[in-house]
């Protein structure tokens, strides 16, 4: 019997504001720990929680891009359990009123567009953080108590792992050109929960789930979920049940584990918080966020391609981020050749990025220097080749391109005599390759050219290089 697999997600994502959900304390991330608390955000006795009328803006404005529907009226509840890092022992989020619902996301699939549905987008506060560092116990720290959360449920509509990664990057990219969460997920801000089970293929009825919790990384939803794939259809085929539970994933082990068996949201027990009063939208409110919005990454990619004529695979990956797409679209304002930048962009900064793990707003190369680089290999200056090196350097320290090559010596040669000697001394150094060239193999000037740029450090004339080398060959 085949089976396929019915996947959900359950997406926590931080909102910017400045401060708590309920209090005026700071969200900044880090601190000493228990230095951004009051007594409202510990929830000691006699304290009031006031809603910050930001959170409520900031998930609207994801809502509508979300493509979801926006309650005039929602509330918001008590959902009671116990925590050692909630101090009130009861959170505060929504229930049966959520702020938006019914949205979905459109992705690519290798069989085309699929919408994945949004059952609900809700806000709610943020819990502590518990640290367990040594074996005489663990510590806790309040400092991310209220900070506010959107929670982002998916309907089941995911059917691969490849399918869940793809709607995380697409979410997440919405949500950061919204400028609602930084979704800077080594810092917490995004973390993602599973819902996985299997069925036979062409039932209707869904297996017995199971939830992955806290999961910190794309890569680790992807793996974790093929995992959980293949071991709840093992179960399945050699005849046993699934176990409702929810589990961890180990990511060094590379397998899932059991922590414990799984609450219902009953055994939560929900009540409506009395000291909040109902959430009012007002249709024009709605409106002014609405206007608010920036474009959305689908739109800026339809448009790099109609106007700068990029390919529709380069205007995907540069839009994935609205930074990257930001940085992109400077440069090519300055220098005119998009699929130029696009490359530069594509390759050696993207390679960058993901070496260093340096965010792109963090990285120091302006657009304005990028253009210049590019112009200075179009004049013959550098070569392609020792473009790539200073590019890298100006990554590292943001130094200005024409500087690096002056300061380094990195200008092309050019000199046809100089190239000669050198061009003479590697034919003398490479006769098998000689040989073969003379015997009609073209490819191998080739070869003799790299030696060339190897002596030269990649600073030669690739062109001047190959005439020399040629006329060489045939003395």
């Amino acid at each position: 019997m085949k089976y396929e697999a019915v996947i959900g997600l359950e997406v926590h994502v931080e909102l910017s504001t400045k401060t708590k959900i309920f209090c005026s304390c700071t969200t900044e991330f880090g601190g000493e720990p228990n230095t951004h608390v009051c007594p409202v955000c510990l929830g000691l006795p006699g304290t009031l929680p006031v809603l910050n009328k930001k959170v409520v803006e900031f998930a609207v404005k994801a809502g509508i891009a979300l493509n979801c529907e926006i309650a005039q009226f929602s509330k918001l509840d008590r959902k009671n359990y116990f925590y050692p890092d909630l101090p009130k022992a009861y959170q505060i989020s929504q229930y049966d009123l959520p702020l938006c619902k019914n949205g979905y996301v459109e992705i690519e699939t290798s069989e085309g567009k699929k919408k994945i549905g949004l059952t609900r987008l809700h806000i709610e506060e943020d819990a502590g953080k518990l640290m367990h560092e040594n074996l005489e116990g663990s510590l806790v720290d309040y400092n991310r108590t209220g900070v506010p959360l959107a929670e982002i449920v998916s309907e089941p509509d995911i059917r691969t792992p490849e399918e869940a990664y793809e709607y995380l990057t697409k979410l997440k990219s919405i949500l950061e050109y919204c400028e609602v969460s930084d979704c800077k997920m080594q810092e917490g801000s995004l973390r993602v929960d599973t819902n996985i089970s299997m069925r036979p293929v062409g039932a209707k009825e869904f297996g017995t789930k199971t939830e992955l919790k806290n999961l910190n990384s794309f890569k680790a939803v992807q793996r974790s979920l093929e995992y959980e794939i293949k071991r709840q259809t093992k179960v399945l085929e050699e005849g046993g049940s699934i176990t409702q539970e929810t589990r961890r994933w180990n990511d060094q082990k590379g397998i899932t584990e059991i922590m414990r068996s799984k609450e219902e949201a009953n055994d939560y027990r929900y009540f409506p918080d009395p000291d909040l009063v109902p959430i009012i939208i007002t249709n024009e409110w709605k409106e002014e966020i609405e206007k608010s919005l920036p474009e959305m990454p689908h739109h800026k990619k339809e448009r790099f391609i109609s106007q700068y004529g990029i390919p529709e695979y380069d205007a995907n990956v540069i839009t994935s981020s609205k930074a990257l797409a930001g940085f992109f679209e400077k440069c090519v304002m300055e220098y005119s050749s998009a699929k130029t930048v696009s490359n530069w962009v594509m390759g050696e900064m993207m390679r960058l990025l993901k070496e260093t793990g340096v965010d792109i707003e963090d990285v120091p190369i302006k657009p304005h220097q990028m253009a210049v680089l590019l112009k200075l290999i179009d004049n013959g200056t550098i070569t392609g080749t020792i473009a790539k090196t200073v590019f890298e350097e100006m990554f590292n320290t943001g130094k200005d391109p024409e500087k690096i090559v002056e300061e380094k010596g990195l200008k092309q040669m050019d000199n046809e005599d100089e190239l000669r000697e050198i061009a003479v001394r590697i034919i003398k150094e490479n006769p098998k390759s000689v040989e073969d060239f003379k015997n009609g193999k073209d490819k191998a000037i080739g070869y003799l050219v790299g030696q060339v740029m190897k002596a030269t450090k990649g600073k030669a004339n690739p062109q001047i290089v190959n005439n020399i080398l040629r006329e060489e060959l045939v003395k």
